[in-house]
């Protein structure tokens, strides 16, 4: 916040921000005649698209008082975008710009009273966010005056033609040290202290408290050869100190992080040990793979034998191999677009570590701190403090990892830590060539291969950016014809970073099924100014320039978007896509870009109206990156807090996806422990049957889409316990994951059945048996017993199948009666196994609602399940296994009932009795004294007793306090309380969020009630083709909710027994409230899960077509071509659009659609014609019916791509 007063003695509060879209009408209102001599006729929208820089200035209301648009490349056509630095150096030699230190304003508008004021403010903004910046220039015809404004801050330094016409145009310069100047470093002296105690008392009281009121002093005063204190000053007062150590804890360091990047921060000795032996490098997992790629790079530093001066800095010479080492867990791990999944193995190999026997090559900062007016300039210590240590390379800075990342140790790297390491502190480096000024992005040359091979020597696909690099410089294209380009960073002479770009020829599919248009407005930018990145690495010495490194590939490439596409593993590890043998360390630079939900279309009914196969083409799915020009000089905000989520169930991959796609920021310790790693491997074939029926949350397309492996750690094990007070999670391997905030999301699993004991020879029946359904199984599980809970479970139990010849002899029991033994045996006869070897038997049911609650669906089933020869037991109770000898494998089976026991022989047995918390799961929440009862206790914002552990899912229950013991988070969709705990947690996190307010007192005891549809689907007995979709409501028999008074309106078509069934239950607000589908063809269910929540007047006047029986096959009815724009991904955007010009007043002397609505209701008016007849009356003769067709046809254009099959004028 700063304060500016007009001439006239006015004072307005006002603030920074970046410019948004919806300032573009206000600055337009800014702009006068003098503002178009000066910069142009400008196009607002598209040179906000292209602008590196865009800052606004506002007041305390809100209101723009003035705005400025940054560029990397001079406007009025002065000089090319690629080739301007000659150009200006030719103006001035004195004047050192490049790339890097050097912005021009293409725009500038402000409130005419304080313009003066809010130019400073806004340049002193953008000096400040970027600390690189030295230099902005200002073009304008050599004719025009500045103004009395822009000349207060620009001064002219010469005048330049320009390309296009025979016109000058005079350049204007502003230096940095004029509105936010380097700050001057010099040594610490006693009389700093009273400069410096207020600001280290602003951040921090413990330092007084611990060594008492004069501990600053004393520090300053202590100084020697090993430590030493420095102060930055303005005018004279210390703003900012920093206390440096040469001692460093090297064998700590050694024992905690991965530092193969920079040969352990050591100098390079004879006697080091850097390769592991032979017998040791043969057992290395794939993650040990990976982590030898970095350590072959501890060459970064090999040629460091002489210490370097900062006066011989510039002629450094000393970088030898370099390497792409990413910086955190995810980018470290990525490198290779590999899974994270071997972070943690239950049986994790020993993995080799150098051994150093240099001398340390690092000194650390023990104290840091500087007032937050002049943090942004904080990285101008690094040069005095190493010329303080000439003979060190290294500067290390350890922090605790919930410190958020301030603009110092934004320069650092992030070291990766060991999997062992329990230190609860970040190791942060920084290379003294990193305080190198002279980079170059350059196009790569034929001259530039030998450093480019050194460069990539230690990295896994090297052979790939050489074969790219090599056709580049051959053809400047692919062998298939795509234009390629390469560009390279260059150091004192040495090549420190490669990056291969193609044109992005597949941009339809990218736009039409990927949320690019969160970033970009797609019509601003040309077809050649998308580029697909394909390799990118860069030395980690200067990481802090990766941002820098794509701008100038913008820059120079003549592009505008770059997108990196990580394609998923196959099931044996190799990638199946040559185009994703791909490289990056530049990840976390660039923004995940959310795949969007696609209509899946009847094509031979369009026929020629379907989207062009660019758009309807189903290649091999990958996850998504993308940067810009607007994105370059824009910062994340990164969380370091471990944030450690147990259960890979959709609540919790829901919450990890939440969190992966806040693409302003950057969360860096995300860990998911699971026993079986993310699922998505597509173990199962997608022609196959599926073992268990699907929830419609995700799939395995869904999971490629994410690339959840790209950000998020994963820990193969199970939770056996939880340390609450040392906040660690303890794991079945006896391993320990530290946490900061728990998420426990392990839902319920189908439990092996404990059989009651009872002997069949004695005829006993159900009644005489005891209950055993609270007893817990403790013996060994038979090996041909099988409890399916996920992915890997069915594949073990194919696997067995296949194994053992069971589909040709051999009976299967399949026990239980949740809609999961359907879809089994459904799996196991589309297996081949024969019906008359497959055995359904059902227990007791526990409530009379059954699994598919519809008697249709249900005899239509037991139909198909009779037909195909399948024998059906209920209420049987799993009696004795082997007739109550040793149970593995399983021989045989007995069962009482309500009359008589039957045994039956067993070859395989199949148990699905009901979900419930695993029995590790609740001992562990059991023995941290987390509140237990029968399910784990929470409150309405997903909290435990225990402030930092939070829980959702099947596995928790609301307190009891609530008084809703009916309503658990089973109730709802998993993927929206996935979500809503994720926006839960984003609170403690992002800033930009608006403090959570707490409900009133009489609120406070309401529970959440979550709106998403409840979906289950599968095939069942008879190939069936099953959907149900519902709202959230306590289960309720269907008999019963049809004998409501207010329940609504069925619309049923087709048969169930025919395979043609499809209902939709209407409520009495017209509202599509559930959709049960039954049918012996595939059909588009991503399309129906859309229908719910639709009123049926939408649905093309269902409900009166339906009593005119003109329809007579919903399944026909919702694949024409018409509701096609329902099923699209943006048609709730058009809906809340529409809403918000209803709801408007578009008229002075007439109020809006909705308060006419308001006032009829409260008899306010009383119209002499019925309500409805009169709101359509006004509507249409009124401006609100032309401002709904004209928003509804906006929108059929600009999805044209998706919705061919429309019309709308102008297209005939």
């Amino acid at each position: 916040m700063s304060v500016l007063t007009s001439p006239r003695g006015k004072v307005e509060v006002v603030h920074c921000r970046r410019t948004e879209s919806q300032d573009v009408y206000c600055i337009k209102s800014l702009i006068r005649k003098f503002t178009c001599k000066l910069f142009g006729k400008l196009n607002i929208i598209y040179l906000l698209e292209k602008a590196n820089l865009a800052v606004t200035l506002c007041n305390d209301k809100e209101e723009i008082m003035a705005q400025a648009t940054f560029l990397d490349y001079p406007n009025w056509n002065v000089a090319k975008q690629d080739d301007w630095v000659s150009v200006f150096r030719e103006l001035d030699s004195d004047i050192p710009c490049t790339p890097l230190n050097t912005l021009f304003m293409h725009l500038f508008v402000a409130v005419d009273e304080y313009s003066v004021g809010c130019c400073k403010e806004i340049l002193r903004t953008v000096y400040k966010a970027v600390p690189e910046l030295h230099f902005i220039f200002l073009i304008v015809p050599s004719y025009m005056s500045l103004g009395s404004t822009l000349i207060t801050v620009f001064d002219q330094v010469g005048n330049i033609p320009c390309l296009t016409y025979e016109e000058d145009f005079a350049v204007h310069m502003c230096h940095r040290h004029s509105h936010y100047p380097q700050l001057h470093v010099r040594k610490a002296r006693v009389e700093d202290h009273d400069d410096l105690m207020p600001i280290f008392m602003r951040y921090d009281t413990i330092l007084k408290e611990t060594y008492g009121e004069y501990f600053l002093a004393e520090l300053i005063e202590a100084q020697d050869e090993e430590n030493h204190a420095v102060v930055c000053e303005v005018e004279g007062t210390a703003v900012g100190f920093m206390s440096v150590c040469s001692r460093v804890n090297m064998q700590l360091l050694h024992e905690c992080f991965d530092l193969g990047p920079f040969h352990g921060l050591c100098f390079p000795h004879p006697d080091d040990v850097l390769e592991s032996p032979q017998d040791l490098s043969v057992r290395r997992s794939q993650d040990a793979e990976l982590r030898s790629s970095s350590q072959g790079s501890q060459k970064i530093v090999e040629e460091l034998q002489e210490p370097v001066s900062p006066d011989t800095m510039e002629n450094i010479q000393d970088i030898e191999k370099l390497s792409d080492i990413s910086t955190g867990y995810a980018q470290y791990h990525h490198v290779s677009s590999r899974s994270l999944a071997s972070l943690i193995l239950p049986e994790e190999p020993v993995h080799f570590r150098p051994i150093y026997r240099g001398a340390s090559a690092a000194f650390c900062i023990q104290l840091f701190c500087i007032d937050e007016k002049y943090e942004a300039r904080s990285l101008d210590f690094m040069n005095f403090v190493f010329s303080l240590f000439s003979d060190k390379n290294f500067c290390v800075i350890s922090l605790p990892h919930l410190t958020p990342e301030f603009f110092l140790i934004q320069n650092f790297v992030k070291m990766v830590p060991f999997n062992t390491c329990t230190l609860e502190q970040d190791l942060y480096v920084f290379h003294r060539a990193g305080l190198l000024k002279s980079i170059d992005i350059r196009f790569a040359t034929l001259l530039d291969t030998p450093g480019v091979e050194n460069l990539v020597s230690t990295l896994m696909l090297n052979k790939s950016i050489l074969e790219d690099l090599d056709h580049y410089n051959k053809a400047r294209k692919d062998p298939d014809g795509t234009p390629l380009q390469a560009f390279v960073a260059e150091v004192a002479e040495q090549i420190v970073g490669i990056a291969v770009i193609r044109n992005e020829m597949d941009i339809e599919y990218i736009r039409s099924h990927y949320n690019i248009e969160d970033f970009i407005y797609f019509s601003h930018h040309q077809r050649e100014e998308h580029g697909h990145m394909h390799h990118f690495a860069f030395n980690p010495i200067f990481r802090h320039y990766t941002k820098f490194f794509l701008k100038e590939i913008l820059r120079l490439g003549f592009k505008s978007c770059l997108y990196y596409r990580v394609y998923p593993k196959s099931r044996e590890g190799k990638f199946q896509n040559p185009y994703a043998h791909s490289l990056t360390s530049a990840l976390h630079y660039l923004v995940p870009v959310r795949p969007r939900r696609q209509i899946v279309y009847p094509l031979e009914k369009l026929g020629i109206n379907a989207p062009s196969k660019a758009v309807s083409k189903d290649p091999m799915s990958y996850a998504l990156n993308h940067t810009n020009r607007k994105l370059t000089l824009e910062p994340k905000i990164t969380v370091n807090a471990k944030i450690i989520v147990v259960g890979a169930s959709s609540v919790g991959i829901s919450f990890l996806e939440t969190l992966v796609f806040c693409s302003h920021m950057k969360f860096n310790n995300l860990t998911l422990i699971s026993t079986h790693g993310l699922p998505g491997k597509k173990l199962l074939d997608t022609e196959q049957r599926k073992f268990l029926a699907s929830d419609h949350c995700f799939n395995d397309k869904d999971y490629a889409l994410m690339s959840l492996c790209s950000w998020v750690n994963v820990v193969v094990g199970r939770m056996t316990g939880i340390d609450r007070a040392a906040k660690h999670v303890v794991l079945s391997t006896d391993k320990i994951v530290p946490y900061d905030h728990l998420i426990l999301c392990t839902g319920q699993q189908y439990q092996v059945p404990c059989p009651t004991e009872a002997d069949i020879s004695q005829h006993l029946t159900n009644r005489e048996v005891p209950n055993s359904s609270q007893r817990r199984y403790t013996g060994k599980v038979p090996r041909n017993h099988f409890t399916l809970n996920e992915e890997e479970d069915c594949f073990k139990a194919l696997t067995w199948i296949r194994n053992n010849s069971i589909t040709t002899e051999g009976n299967i029991i399949v026990y239980g009666n949740t809609i999961d033994t359907y879809t089994t045996v459904e799996t196991l006869l589309n297996l081949g196994v024969s019906g008359s070897r497959i055995h359904l038997v059902q227990p007791p049911p526990a409530s009379t609602i059954t699994c598919i609650n519809n008697y249709s669906v249900e005899s239509a089933v037991a139909d198909a399940l009779g037909a195909a020869g399948v024998t059906m037991y209920r209420d049987a109770i799993l009696a004795q296994w082997n007739d109550g000898l040793h149970p593995d494998p399983i021989y045989s089976a007995s069962f009482t009932t309500p009359t008589k026991p039957f045994r039956l022989q067993c070859s395989m047995f199949f148990s699905f009795c009901e979900k419930n918390v695993d029995y590790e799961t609740f001992k562990a929440l059991n023995d941290a004294c987390l509140v237990y009862d029968s399910r784990l206790v929470i409150d309405t914002n997903f909290h435990t007793n225990d402030i930092a552990i939070r829980a959702a899912g099947s596995l928790t229950k609301f307190s009891s306090r609530y008084y809703s013991n009916e309503w658990t988070h089973s109730n709802f969709s998993s993927k929206e309380v996935g979500f809503q705990l994720a926006a839960a947690m984003l609170h403690l996190f992002d800033p930009t969020l608006e403090p959570v307010t707490e409900p009133p007192a009489n609120l406070d005891r309401l529970i959440p009630m979550y709106k998403g549809a409840k979906i289950q689907g599968g095939i069942l007995p008879g190939s069936y083709h099953y959907l149900h979709i519902a709202k959230p409501a306590i289960p309720t028999p269907l008999e019963v909710q049809m004998a409501q008074p207010n329940y609504g309106l069925e619309l049923v078509t087709g048969s169930a027994k025919n395979g043609t069934y499809f209902r939709i239950h209407i409520n009495k607000y017209k509202m599509v409230e559930t959709i049960t589908c039954l049918s012996r063809e595939p059909f588009p269910a991503s399309n129906y899960i859309r229908l719910f929540g639709q009123h049926e007047q939408l649905l093309n006047n269902l409900c009166a077509r339906y009593d005119e029986n003109l329809i007579t096959d919903l399944y026909s009815y919702f694949t024409e071509p018409w509701c096609l724009a329902l099923f699209h991904d943006r048609f709730i955007d058009l809906r809340k659009e529409l809403r918000q010009i209803l709801a408007s007043k578009e008229e002075e002397d007439l109020p809006s659609i909705e308060q006419l609505a308001h006032q009829i209701e409260d008899e306010e008016i009383n119209p002499t014609e019925k309500p409805r007849q009169y709101l359509k009356r006004v509507f249409e003769e009124s401006i609100y019916k032309t401002l709904v067709e004209r928003s509804t046809l906006d929108y059929l254009h600009y999805n044209r791509y998706h919705l061919p099959m429309y019309a709308w004028p102008g297209i005939i």
